[in-house]
């Protein structure tokens, strides 16, 4: 019998909001936000519990890291292994993690930036701490174990944390439409919290700060924003500002050194090489003339930045320059989200501790009424053992009278002697009182004869009082909750003990940094620009003694004010700014910068068309035209823009600026084509228009034409251009109406 199809009618967007939002969940708990009780993502959880499962213990040897990272993602995680080796390098930098739970031997990566090597050539083991406050207690069945995405592995659903590592380490991801961004902590303080929480559990956030202050990132230097630390951690959410850490040394020739010795968190990697490139930036724009040389002498060491200053010069000013105008001063964005009770939840600093604290109680729980099963398996088969060596002359005479195991066992537990050949009288009697359980039984049976010397029985004799006392004290631990309390507070000082350091970053409250700037006396210059695209300028007293010299060389010259900015008109239809300041001032024969320096201007893809101060442009109309005919004129003032790079017009597909000029006394614009038409127009006929807009059509070309130049012409003006060997007065052009087709010369 056919099967019938089954339609299901639904809406389009219900389909796709479910679709969205299941893919979400699986990125915000499945991959990005870490866990609030062991605070790992699961690729750190996975390759943690991996490397445990293969045995790279950190007094073994090394293991190599593509061996680690193809087997995590084989048997656990499903993803890139890209992903998983970049997990396992961060959980290895100790500039990165003030507890690294991955040994690594090999290149890994540094500070300055510089990526670890390919995981072929590395190699990897756990870490102490990893195995000893994250995996010890796995056979304990404290977690619950889950299957794998293929179902053919069981894996944990989280680890046995003994440490609340979302505040020692932090954690940083990025989800859908959340990320989150937990700064690291001190290991002992951290560990004073979690105490200080258990013997308390109502004390405040204002004494549990106290102990726990704030922040100590791995690379040191100093939060200046301490007063805000209590909003932040109440919230959950908030910015810390932290700085580097300077030190002033003596140098050569008496000169100063400025060395810096810590760098912020948010500086590791690229942001070393962007802080030198902006120290060189302001020496370059003459924000400072201080700084005579800078190198970065950063070693395994640690961080050192040498910055030579000029002798005499202001070192506290020069400092406050650095972290005003560099990211020697940086914020570091807190945002303390991560996976809680399954779902993502934003908490502040009592929340975390509270909910670690919970999850340890829970892990006792668990581990206590394990170990307590064992030890009553264990009282049980010494007590039966005990009881089996006072009447062992009467076990042997059952285990010869009888036939099989099967027959010894049910008399050893129920007293059954039917099939038994006993050998004494009053044995079969004495038999029939046995009670022995299974477990004991079987324990009898496997009992090896040495076990019978008299010191063999009062070690068995002293083990099981070491039983009796581990029961009493499990169940102590178990029905009391101050008792359990004191184990798990014990564990976490000799955690601390073990892993505890000294506090790298300083904690502070300092002013924010304010830089007068100079004020600059303004002042009259000439701007020059010479043919290829370098800039400059100089007073009006050079100008005017060399001032034929000075048209004659350069491209553009024009008159300004220092205080003025430039605007830089290109082919491509856009206007870039540069301000005066910028460019150098100097002699009449100093060679300029180019203006791909100080704009972003690119003359390897833009051809510079018209050069103008801004102040002036703004009581002025510009003239534009195109390759494709289309003309406009727009008023200057709509060029007061702020931005570095802006659109000038607006082009056509395959279209680019070829004419552009200031309008003055001219009454007639000339367009000559590629094709050799020539069409003279009245600059009157053409539309003021806005700078957004495209124009209109100057002159109708022909299929394939374009127009090759663009002449404005004053009353009485009648000058010559050469076409094919012939002379062409343009002046003498019979003036037309504008989007006609020209004529042919």
């Amino acid at each position: 019998m056919p099967q019938t199809e089954r339609v299901i009618r639904t809406e389009y967007s219900e389909i796709m909001q479910k679709s969205y939002i299941d893919y979400a969940m699986s990125v915000i708990i499945a991959r990005a936000l870490p866990d609030i009780r062991d605070g790992l993502k699961p690729v750190q959880r996975r390759t943690l519990y991996d490397m445990h499962e293969l045995g790279v213990h950190h007094n073994g040897p090394y293991r190599k890291s593509a061996r680690i990272v193809g087997d995590t993602m084989g048997k656990y995680h499903p993803h890139g292994d890209s992903s998983i080796y970049d997990a396992m390098v961060v959980m290895a930098q100790d500039f990165k993690k003030g507890l690294p739970l991955v040994d690594g031997h090999g290149n890994f990566g540094s500070i300055e930036g510089d990526d670890p090597a390919a995981m072929r050539y590395t190699e990897a083991r756990l870490s102490k701490a990893a195995e000893e406050a994250f995996l010890s207690d796995l056979d304990k069945d404290v977690v619950d174990f889950v299957p794998n995405y293929d179902e053919t592995e069981n894996e944990p659903s989280v680890l046995p944390a003994r440490v609340p590592n979302l505040l020692i380490n932090g954690a940083e991801g990025i989800a859908v439409g959340m990320a989150t961004s937990i700064p690291p902590h001190n290991f002992g303080e951290v560990v004073d919290a979690c105490i200080a929480y258990m013997k308390n559990p109502t004390i405040s956030l204002d004494a549990l700060m106290e102990l726990l202050p704030g922040p100590d990132f791995p690379t040191g230097g100093v939060i200046v924003n301490r007063s805000e630390l209590r909003e932040i951690y109440e919230t959950g959410m908030g910015k810390i500002r932290i700085r580097g850490r300077m030190e002033v040394e003596k140098g050569k020739g008496g000169r100063t050194n400025l060395v810096i010795t810590e760098i912020p968190y948010t500086m590791i990697g690229s942001g070393i090489g962007k802080f030198l490139n902006d120290a060189g930036a302001l020496v370059e724009s003459r924000k400072t003339n201080d700084i005579v040389d800078i190198s970065d002498q950063t070693s395994k060491e640690g961080i050192r930045i040498a910055i030579e200053v000029k002798k005499g010069a202001d070192v506290e000013a020069l400092k406050k320059l650095l972290l005003k105008k560099t990211r020697l001063e940086d914020t570091f964005g807190v945002n303390m989200l991560s996976v809680s009770d399954g779902k993502p939840e934003t908490l502040g600093l009592l929340p975390i501790i509270r909910a670690h604290v919970n999850f340890r109680y829970e892990l006792a729980t668990r581990k206590y009424k394990n170990l307590l099963a064992k030890e009553l398996e264990k009282k049980e088969i010494q007590e039966g053992l005990i009881g089996a060596i006072d009447v062992i002359d009467l076990i042997i005479e059952i285990i010869r009278g009888s036939k099989d195991v099967k027959t010894v066992k049910k008399c050893l537990t129920t007293g059954e002697t039917t099939g038994i050949k006993f050998q004494f009288k009053g044995s079969e009697m004495d038999a029939k009182n046995l009670s022995f359980t299974e477990k004991q039984a079987d324990a009898i049976l496997a009992l090896r004869l040495q076990k019978l010397v008299g010191l063999e029985l009062a070690a068995l004799k002293k083990q099981h009082e070491e039983t009796l006392n581990n029961i009493r004290s499990y169940e102590d631990i178990l029905t009391n909750r101050t008792s359990m309390a004191k184990v798990i507070m014990k564990d976490l000082a000799e955690l601390r003990k073990e892993y505890g350091r000294e506090r790298k970053t300083i904690l502070t409250d300092a002013e924010e940094i304010v830089i007068e700037e100079k004020k600059v006396e303004e002042r009259t210059v000439w701007f020059l620009m010479d043919r290829f695209g370098y800039a400059r300028t100089i007073d009006e007293g050079t100008y005017e003694r060399n001032k034929e010299a000075v048209e004659e060389e350069n491209r553009f010259v024009f008159m300004c004010r220092n205080t003025d900015r430039l605007g830089l008109f290109t082919d491509t239809g856009q206007l870039h700014t540069i301000k005066i300041l910028d460019l150098p001032c100097g002699k009449l024969r100093d060679k300029g910068t180019p203006v791909d320096n100080v704009s972003n201007f690119d003359s390897a893809k833009e051809r510079l068309l018209l050069i103008r101060d801004m102040e002036r442009l703004k009581t002025e109309k510009l003239l534009f035209a195109t390759k494709k005919g289309m003309l406009k004129v727009v008023e200057g003032s709509e060029f007061d823009v702020t931005r570095r790079t802006s659109q000038a017009t607006k082009l056509l597909d395959g279209d680019s600026l070829l004419f552009l000029s200031e309008l003055g006394e001219e009454t007639s614009f000339v367009m000559e084509s590629e094709l050799e038409y020539f069409l003279r127009i009245d600059v009157k006929t053409v539309p003021e228009k806005k700078k957004g807009a495209v124009g209109v059509r100057g002159m109708k070309l022909v299929e394939g034409d374009r127009l090759k130049a663009c002449y404005l012409l004053a009353e009485g003006d009648n000058p010559e251009i050469e076409v094919r060997g012939k002379q062409v007065a343009l002046g003498r052009l019979h003036m037309s109406g504008r989007d006609g087709k020209g004529v042919k010369r």
